[in-house]
């Protein structure tokens, strides 16, 4: 096929740099198409690690595809992959509804993998997980995780019935300091960038993240990762 920098009705995409797409590798190879390397990388270690898991036959040399796919100028290795669904298994998720910042997203992926929480459900509209900057912002973390899509919170709640949610908004009724994640399972739920949660999750599970007054609010990268932490303390 002739591949053209990503757009979100694409079939396939791309893991932009070597990280990712080796993790890319290791997770999802069946989904692979081919591997493309710019003739400049030297690092033997990646190559050698690339060659015993993928046949020869979808490794090519491009410098010119490299640079027409990257929009990064350090980028010297693209995996391509078909696009795949994958459904949440019923252990503890975190919640996302309409997440609407890439890189944050990417991140956030990341952030949960590093905790152990492999479920990642999104509440619709929400953006294109499958655009190579989330990729890359998660190191290619995304390769390991199930993600699913939802019209509404109704929709999640009704699949996932046997779930305690607990949502993280400005005006939550427990001060994070306070609560014991100790529901099996569970589900962390976290809003918009701009807009947070709406009153839709506001109930006796909701929690806030106490703060200065020196600030309206933590960067919603922060709040997951202080979020995530507390939840080890029992779940990790």
């Amino acid at each position: 096929m002739e591949l053209k920098v990503y757009k979100k009705e694409y079939e396939y995409s791309y893991s932009l740099g070597a990280f990712p797409t080796i993790e890319l590798l290791k997770n999802r190879l069946d989904d692979v198409v081919e591997v493309i390397i710019h003739s400049s990388f030297d690092n033997k270690e990646v190559l050698d690690t690339i060659k015993s898991l993928l046949p020869k036959d979808k490794i090519r040399y491009s410098d010119k595809l490299v640079s027409k796919l990257s929009d990064k100028g350090n980028c010297f290795i693209i995996g391509v992959f078909k696009k795949y669904k994958s459904n949440l298994s019923d252990s503890d998720h975190i919640l996302f509804d309409n997440p609407s910042n890439m890189g944050n997203l990417g991140t956030m992926i990341r952030s949960a993998l590093g905790f152990n929480i492999k479920n990642i459900a999104i509440i619709k509209p929400g953006l294109d997980y499958f655009d190579p900057k989330v990729i890359r912002a998660s190191m290619g973390s995304i390769f390991s995780v199930n993600i699913e899509f939802f019209d509404t919170l109704t929709d999640y709640k009704k699949k996932y019935n046997n779930h305690t949610i607990y949502s993280f908004m400005l005006d939550g009724k427990c001060d994070l300091r306070d609560v014991e994640f100790k529901a099996n399972p569970l589900t962390l739920a976290f809003g918009n960038e701009a807009t947070g949660l709406s009153s839709e999750y506001l109930d006796d599970n909701s929690i806030y993240i106490k703060h200065s007054k020196n600030i309206d609010s933590l960067n919603i990268t922060n709040a997951l990762s202080i979020a995530l932490y507390e939840y080890s303390k029992n779940n990790f």
